[in-house]
């Protein structure tokens, strides 16, 4: 009898934690995002930051992207060598071993909130903040779920030591919070954002007297944000420069979401206009496809990399439907503006100042060359507006420079192995019965954009990269583009106890 009352005891401890845990993800709490995590300790996103370890050089460091963009910084900063590792003296060659090869990195993609530049777009940049914020209480946290369809969640994730934010428009609008929230938590954690790494790539192009333009391709909401320009000139001023620097903004809209495969920009097996598309189209006043200059964008109008009505001599309701194409638009789009201005000085150097551009380097150097040489009626359209060669500027470089500067300063430098890190990535929570997805099981666009800071839940579960989370062409864009990078992801997946509870089909 004793043993029917405990056996039905247990089940009912089983019963209520499982419910608990459910209520989690289906309560709101009303309040700021950061006074939840530091005062309300039976909230799922608290954090015991009394005994949170600080200065533990054993600890891995954090890195989050609103996507699988950022994987592009830290594969810069994996590969990062410009140092002798025995002494750790600056070697500008380097000395063949990685800088970081004793670190190991944790990585959150926030796929299920991305593209993060709409928020500014939708107004909506209070709900930004908070994600941001969620994703550093996911980095210092010990929480993950182990899988998509799990509904409890595990607690064996190591805190980090250090966060960088691999994402530029994050940088731009939550910097600031992360380090206020930092101080609150009484925490002395480096925060390192990639746009002072990118302004100063950019102007080690320029002499102190050389006059140009500076263009910076981001995320709208990057460019909305002014940090990029901001930036800019107080490096200017701050350096002394003497000559004129012109600086123009393009706001990538719909690029980032068609490189991590989005519905709102992308769909590879349409064949014809789709009613849910938010991309550039000419009836688009945000991003809008001049019919007058159709040739100059060099479209690629094959297999349906491009949708539209009618022929192709009259296309109507034009869709853009592949990254290159995305691509081919907003150079243009830039130049375009850099033409228009009038006496502005020659493009000398872009800024790829959102994380996805950098894996189509490529691409945008052939745009770049084709339009330098492009010409209408025997005249160089944009040739007197840029140099022969513009330098594309990848912000990570410097993002790793400094983050090799904190470690150093603080002798931080771990004595592990590159091989530990792990990666994450949030699936939409459909445990939260708040949730609204489409068919496709993503958050609808109108849901995603429409939801109000302020009200603290679960909307996403932060899980492990894996086949079931990673769609086959990132997967590949990741293999050929990254390739280091994507070994470690594979090597999480083959031998990380985390990853016990995905099936052998499931993994890379």
């Amino acid at each position: 009898m004793k043993k029917i009352n405990l056996i039905g005891f247990l089940a009912l401890i089983s019963l209520w934690l499982f419910t608990t845990n459910c209520a989690q993800n289906n309560q709101p709490v009303k309040g700021d995002i950061g006074d939840v995590i530091l005062r309300n300790a039976d909230n799922y996103f608290s954090l015991d930051l009394k005994n949170y370890p600080k200065h533990d050089k054993s600890l891995p460091i954090g890195i989050f992207d609103s996507g699988t963009g950022g994987l592009a910084v830290l594969d810069v900063i994996l590969n990062y060598d410009r140092h002798d590792n025995a002494s750790r003296r600056f070697i500008a060659a380097g000395d063949g071993i990685r800088d970081f090869k004793n670190e190991y990195f944790i990585y959150l993609g926030d796929q299920a909130n991305m593209p993060y530049g709409n928020y500014s777009r939708e107004n909506n940049i209070p709900l930004l903040k908070e994600h941001i914020i969620k994703n550093v209480h996911f980095l210092m946290d010990n929480k993950y779920y182990p899988d998509p369809d799990a509904t409890a969640y595990k607690t064996d994730k190591e805190s980090v030591k250090a966060i960088v934010i691999a994402c530029n428009t994050a940088t731009a609008y939550g910097k600031s919070d992360i380090e206020k929230f930092l101080s609150r938590a009484k925490l002395n954690m480096k925060v390192i954002g990639v746009i002072d790494a990118g302004v100063k790539g950019a102007l080690s192009i320029f002499k102190k007297s050389e006059s140009g333009s500076i263009g910076i391709m981001a995320t709208a909401g990057t460019v909305s944000s002014q940090g990029y320009v901001k930036t800019i000139r107080t490096q200017l001023k701050k350096r002394n420069y003497n000559g004129v620097i012109d600086i123009f903004q393009q706001a990538g809209i719909g690029l980032a979401g068609a490189i991590d495969g989005s519905d709102d920009y992308i769909s590879p097996a349409a064949t014809k206009p789709r009613a849910e598309y938010k991309g550039p189209s000419e009836n688009n006043p945000d991003a809008a496809i001049d019919l007058t200059i159709l040739d100059r964008y060099g479209f690629d109008w094959n297999g349906n990399k491009m949708l539209y009505e009618g022929d192709r001599k009259h296309p109507q309701n034009i869709q853009i439907n592949s990254v290159e194409n995305y691509i081919a638009y907003h150079v243009v789009s830039l130049l375009e503006k850099i033409r228009k201005a009038g006496n502005s000085k020659p493009l000398k150097a872009i800024i790829l100042g959102c994380t996805h551009y950098p894996f189509f380097t490529d691409v945008f150097e052939q745009n770049l060359t084709r339009l330098y040489n492009y010409r209408e009626n025997g005249k160089y359209i944009y040739r007197p507006f840029m140099a022969k060669k513009v330098a594309l500027i990848d912000p990570s470089l410097n993002t790793a420079k400094e983050l090799y500067a904190y470690l150093d300063s603080l002798k931080l430098f771990n004595s592990a192995d590159l091989s530990k890190s792990e990666f994450y990535i949030s699936v939409p929570n459909k445990l939260n019965r708040n949730v609204r997805l489409d068919s496709m099981g993503n958050f609808t666009y109108k849901y995603k954009y429409g939801r109000k800071a302020g009200f603290i839940q679960q909307y996403v579960k932060r899980v492990p990269f894996s086949k079931k989370t990673i769609s086959p062409d990132i997967a590949d864009r990741l293999r050929k583009k990254i390739p280091f990078t994507f070994e470690l992801i594979k090597e999480f997946n083959r031998s990380n106890p985390k990853m016990r509870a995905i099936p052998a089909s499931e993994k890379f």
